[in-house]
């Protein structure tokens, strides 16, 4: 399979009119074919109402239908073979073995979220039975589900060209839970998106699904994006990027005559707080943990841990040159565009000037021809971390700040007043986390995932995965983009009230014939509900 450029509307490729650009293959340092053709507000508008059209029919279609293709789409992905490893490759520079990886687990997930709506009880269903003879008013017969919200825009991530875009968690959640598609793809890897799609659409052919139940639009500017939110039809946003593209899309969501939810997820730090326990028996270890992770993938993990955080003394010294050295010496690696190379070192010059930071680099030579970035740790105490905000803030690619706590209470004290975040990790012994419990009470209400003597590059895709923290983190700390629950961000409930049983959902009547989990009158069963 090759990409021919076009974009793809309810299963067609269409041709436009406008501008045309390349792919950039940053390892090589130059363009491959073919040009992309970027969309119009036609296209848009044309792609939502398929998505309208298909949205009436596909919310109907027995839980099984939409199953099946979600599997058909795992399976086309898989079908396209090595080519779509190769010119993943070419457009992200990422190693072959990570999105062999990647596409595994992309395919996981459509199979992890098929299985969900089989199983069912996903829809939350909750039965309270009528009681005629109460005194002093009879009680009516009421029942509440979870029923999709409409179609979904969808913009793939620049870090993720698999997992996390075309055919990533957030379509693979929005189709599942019964809602159309529109992605418009991440023009750092276009050829990527377009192969994706179009397995997606073989498979929508394959289980007879109507044809606007997924659309892909490209895009270099911010055009197509900002004409996706606020299009009367979309109903619903998934975005993985930065915090000034979530912010935007935010915004123009909420200034819609008719405001639709963004579920955004932008920056993160990540802090890390090693603990005097941790520090006093592994500090080299740990310096060495925390080079790998934070240089893997040359930082382009949405949970890089930007932020090393620890109580000032020997042991926190010896961690402190050690990982030095090995950031020193770490090999430089290609970012994934040259836009992402340069705001990198940006960052890191801004933050390398701020008086009180002492700045290490990587040896390594690079070669800007080949988006080469090296990595960094800057060093301060907390009183200057708490001075300069900009030390806080996320600076996306292989860097960490690390900050020297002098007391418990400075440590206290830089906890408080860190903004949300998609992670913490705490390094410790258990007599650590017992001295130190206030400082889990403060990160249970600044992020989303805790961890406990581990790195949080790496998210496990499963029911009770958490991806998702306060604002700055995402626009909705309540959600997560990965794991299961993702689903119910596309979903909103519904409530009928002594409705007859032959026009309920087949998931509210009383008999159950799916066997699905169930709330009848307080007591959760999958039994019947008489």
């Amino acid at each position: 399979m090759e990409p021919h450029g076009q974009n793809i509307i309810a299963g067609k490729a269409v041709e436009a009119d406008g501008e045309k650009f390349p792919a950039y293959a940053p390892a090589e340092g130059n363009y491959i074919e073919p040009q992309f053709e970027e969309a119009s507000a036609d296209h848009v508008n044309q792609a939502l109402t398929a998505a309208e059209e298909a949205f009436h029919s596909y919310r109907k279609l027995p839980a099984e239908s939409r199953a099946a293709f979600l599997d058909a789409i795992a399976d086309e992905i898989l079908a396209i073979g090595d080519a779509l490893i190769e010119r993943a490759n070419a457009e992200t520079a990422l190693p072959k073995e990570r999105l062999t990886g990647e596409r595994m687990r992309t395919m996981l997930q459509l199979k992890l979220f098929a299985a969900v709506i089989r199983e069912g009880s996903w829809v939350d269903a909750r039965i309270d039975l009528a009681e005629p003879d109460r005194k002093s008013l009879p009680k009516p017969d009421i029942r509440r589900m979870l029923i999709p919200i409409g179609p979904v825009a969808v913009f793939g991530a620049s870090n993720f060209p698999l997992a996390f875009s075309v055919a990533g968690g957030d379509t693979a959640s929005a189709l599942a839970a019964g809602c159309p598609v529109v992605v418009k793809a991440h023009p750092a890897h276009p050829g990527t998106s377009e192969m994706v799609a179009r397995a997606i659409v073989a498979a929508a052919e394959k289980t007879g699904m109507p044809a606007g139940v997924f659309s892909l639009l490209h895009d270099r500017g911010h055009e197509v994006g900002l004409a996706l939110v606020k299009h009367t039809l979309t109903k619903a946003v998934g975005f993985t990027g930065s915090l000034r593209g979530g912010r935007a899309l935010f915004d123009a969501a909420a200034a819609r005559p008719d405001p639709i939810p963004v579920y955004a997820e932008m920056g993160s730090t990540n802090p890390v707080f090693l603990l005097p326990g941790a520090l006093r028996e592994r500090a080299e270890a740990l310096a060495e943990g925390m080079k790998t992770s934070v240089t893997m993938g040359v930082g382009q993990f949405c949970t890089n841990p930007g932020l090393t955080i620890g109580l000032g003394g020997e042991d926190f010294s010896r961690f402190t040159e050690k990982l030095s050295a090995l950031i020193a010496d770490a090999p430089s690696g290609t970012m994934l565009y040259p836009g992402i190379l340069t705001a990198y070192e940006q960052g890191v010059k801004t933050l390398g000037e701020i008086e009180g930071v002492q700045k290490v680099q990587s040896n390594h030579t690079t070669e800007l021809s080949r988006t080469e970035a090296r990595a960094a740790m800057l060093s301060t105490d907390a009183a200057n971390f708490l001075q300069h905000h900009q030390l806080s803030e996320e600076v996306f690619g292989p860097s960490t700040v690390v900050v020297n706590c002098s007391s418990k209470d400075e440590l206290e004290t830089v906890a408080s007043n860190l903004e949300g975040h998609l992670t913490a990790t705490i390094h410790g012994t258990e007599e650590d986390l017992i001295e130190f419990a206030w400082l889990v009470s403060i990160l249970e209400n600044k992020v989303g995932r805790l961890l406990f003597n581990g790195f949080p590059t790496g998210v496990e895709v499963c029911a009770s995965m958490h991806h998702g923290g306060p604002y700055p983190a995402t626009t909705d700390s309540r959600t997560t983009s990965v794991g299961t629950a993702a689903i119910s961000r596309f979903a909103r409930p519904v409530c009928y009230q002594n409705f007859p049983q032959s026009v309920l959902p087949v998931e509210l009547q009383n008999e159950n014939p799916r066997g699905i989990w169930r709330l009848v009158d307080n007591q959760f069963t999958n039994g019947s509900a008489d």
